[in-house]
């Protein structure tokens, strides 16, 4: 079992791989556990190398690969570079809201296999009251289960913030070849874009950086019960 701060430390450093693909500096890791040294992060890494959590990197400085994760770490602890903001209840899309500032829902995107790229208004929902009303937003109902491990399930009514550009790890809607859409976590390295799901079953998918387009980037989600 770990200390607390074992596994805050290895959460932070796999986010930081994820993110980036770099593995955090010690002065990051210090900061992140507000540590006053380094020799304390030292023996942390140690410690987690001991129990086969990470591994160090030869012939590389600073570079770690993490081996996994403790059992204990919950769906927002991996994926936590995006909680979802959940507003919770029955959502009735057939009526309108009588706040001006509404959402349109564009159709279903697939969390799992693509579907055809969303092109009309369906119906219009309230737009949640913690985003900005000077953003440019639109909704779409989530079909599948692949990112169900970042808090997103099948029957969601995600917010989507449009824009054309993304910074690594976010979850976006990414549009291939100009008319599939996916709601995916994206990363780019070089000249090559992943799209990640957050659902152990599926896998990575990659593509050329010419076949990926940026729509949005998920913002919040409305959820039925």
């Amino acid at each position: 079992m770990l200390t607390k701060k074992q596994k805050n430390l290895l959460l932070f450093i796999n986010k930081k791989l994820r993110n980036s693909g770099v593995s955090p500096s010690y002065e990051e890791m210090k900061e992140s556990l507000n540590l006053k040294s380094k020799s304390g992060i030292h023996r942390l890494i140690s410690a987690l190398e001991e129990r086969g959590f990470i591994k160090r990197l030869a012939h590389k400085a600073r570079a770690l690969e993490v081996i996994k994760l403790p059992e204990t770490a919950s769906a927002n602890d991996i994926f936590n570079n995006f909680s979802p903001s959940v507003i919770k209840g029955g959502l009735d899309e057939e009526s309108a809201s009588s706040d001006e500032s509404e959402v349109p829902v564009l159709g279903k995107i697939a969390a799992g296999t693509p579907v055809e790229a969303i092109q009309n208004e369906v119906s219009r929902i309230p737009l949640p009251s913690n985003l900005e009303k000077n953003g440019d937003y639109f909704g779409l109902k989530v079909q599948g289960d692949s990112m169900i491990d970042a808090g997103i399930h099948e029957g969601d009514t995600v917010i989507i913030k449009r824009t054309n550009t993304a910074d690594n790890g976010k979850i976006v809607v990414a549009l291939i070849d100009e008319h599939e859409a996916m709601l995916k976590r994206i990363r780019k390295k070089g000249k090559v874009v992943a799209l990640e799901s957050a659902n152990k079953n599926y896998e990575t998918k990659i593509f050329g950086p010419d076949r990926v387009k940026v729509q949005g980037i998920l913002v919040s989600l409305y959820r039925n019960f």
